[in-house]
Order: C-alpha cells, then sequence, then structure tokens
C-alpha cells in the first residue's frame, strides 16, 4: 500500500482573440440557450476555450456545454493528471513546467498525444500474487462517439456511483484467482478514481464533461480497449 500511495500522491489563444475564437464556437446550436447561462458559466465557457489542450470536435454539439466540460476536466479537476500514460508524459519536454529552463521553455504544453489517453500505473493493489494494477482508463472518444466507450447514462451512473462497468478487478472468490480485488476492497467500484467527490457534481455538469470528452481527439490503447478503437 506504500507504494499505491506514493504513486497516487504523485498524480496529484490569446486574450485578443478569444472573443472571436468565442464567437466562432458558441454559435446557432447554443443560441437559444444563451440567455440562461450564468455570468460563472459565462466566465467558465472564456476559460474552457481558452484551456483546451487539444482541437475540439464539435460538429453539432452544445458549444457552451463542451466549454464549461473543458473548465471542468482541464481547470477543477485535472483529469489528465491521472489519465494520461504517466506524469512523465503529461506534458512536452519542452513545455513541462517541472522542469528548469532549458528545456522548459516557459510556455505550458499538455502532450496531445497522451491527452487523457490512460495508461498511468498506480500500483499493486492487494490481490493473489500481486496481480492487481489500477490503471486509469482512457476517457478519449471511441469511433462512436462515446467518451471510454460509454452511453451518457453509462458515464452518470460511473461518476454517481463508481460502478466498474469493465469488471477490470472483480472481488475474490473462494479460489482467489488471479486479477482479483482481495478484501476489503471493493472490487465492484473503481479504486483511486475520485468518484465519491464526483458523485455531488450536478446533471448539468456531468453532461458538460461528457460533451467536452466526445469533443476531443481519440486515442488508441487503454486496458481493455479493443486493438482499435478509433475511426
Amino acid at each position: 500500500m506504500k507504494k499505491l500511495s506514493v504513486r497516487a500522491m504523485s498524480a496529484a489563444v490569446s486574450a485578443a482573440a478569444l472573443p472571436i475564437l468565442l464567437m466562432t464556437v458558441v454559435s446557432a446550436p447554443v443560441r437559444a440557450d444563451s440567455d440562461t447561462l450564468t455570468q460563472e458559466e459565462r466566465r467558465q465557457i472564456q476559460i474552457g476555450l481558452k484551456v483546451a489542450p487539444v482541437p475540439l470536435k464539435m460538429g453539432n454539439k452544445d458549444a457552451a456545454s463542451v466549454s464549461i466540460g473543458s473548465f471542468l476536466v482541464n481547470v477543477l479537476s485535472d483529469c489528465n493528471g491521472c489519465h494520461t500514460a504517466n506524469p512523465s508524459t503529461q506534458y512536452t519536454p519542452t513545455g513541462n513546467p517541472y522542469l528548469l529552463s532549458p528545456p522548459f521553455t516557459g510556455t505550458k504544453q499538455i502532450n496531445p498525444a497522451t491527452y487523457l489517453g490512460g495508461g498511468s500505473d498506480f500500483g499493486v493493489f492487494p490481490s493473489p500474487n500481486d496481480s492487481v494494477h489500477i490503471i486509469s482508463r482512457n476517457l478519449t472518444p471511441d469511433k462512436n462517439g462515446m467518451p471510454a466507450g460509454k452511453t451518457l447514462a453509462q458515464f452518470t451512473a460511473i461518476l454517481r456511483t463508481g460502478v466498474d462497468l469493465d469488471n477490470a478487478h472483480p472481488n475474490c472468490d473462494t479460489n482467489h484467482t488471479n486479477n482479483c480485488l482481495l478484501a476489503p476492497f471493493n472490487g465492484n467500484v473503481l479504486q483511486v478514481m475520485p468518484w465519491p467527490v464526483f458523485q455531488n457534481l450536478t446533471d448539468k455538469q456531468i453532461n458538460a464533461i461528457y460533451n467536452y470528452l466526445s469533443a476531443i481527439p481519440c486515442l488508441e490503447g487503454g486496458p481493455g480497449e479493443p486493438p482499435i478503437r478509433c475511426e
């Protein structure tokens, strides 16, 4: 468990162009909802658009919701801090703010090649033969545009209850087969992921996160993912 706690802790458009970008992205599909946006949500939209580290595929999506989702994912939650290949690849070599200059250029740059693609190993959990490693999942949309390959209802259930729909590390039975979690850990729910905190989000916020994740580029790979998950 010591290894886990150390690893878990470690996981812990210029201003002039922003108005033009906002006018371009927040267009007809969201105009009907614009009057219902609070001042705080409008601020989150501006920040969310500015900090999104990858190109967004808006299509017919509610751009305001996508932008608020970006704010929640990239500013409030730092989802990429865990759902990246490993901490050393979270930023580009020259855009890593934790490094000296050089190589750090002074401008932070998220690595798009690993952004929310999962694969970060949080170490061994109590399991037969130390067979269970908790590895962050790939949150990028699959070829059907579903984040982590989940419907909105499934995604909501995960954030509300922590249910592991992939059954990646079930509870051990009397035979104690490999890849199962030993008591008292509950293999039915996601470990490490802070779903007990995220379950307090509103439905609107969860929808925004889902909409944002559906707009980012798909990445291949991740535990339990098919060999080819992107188009």
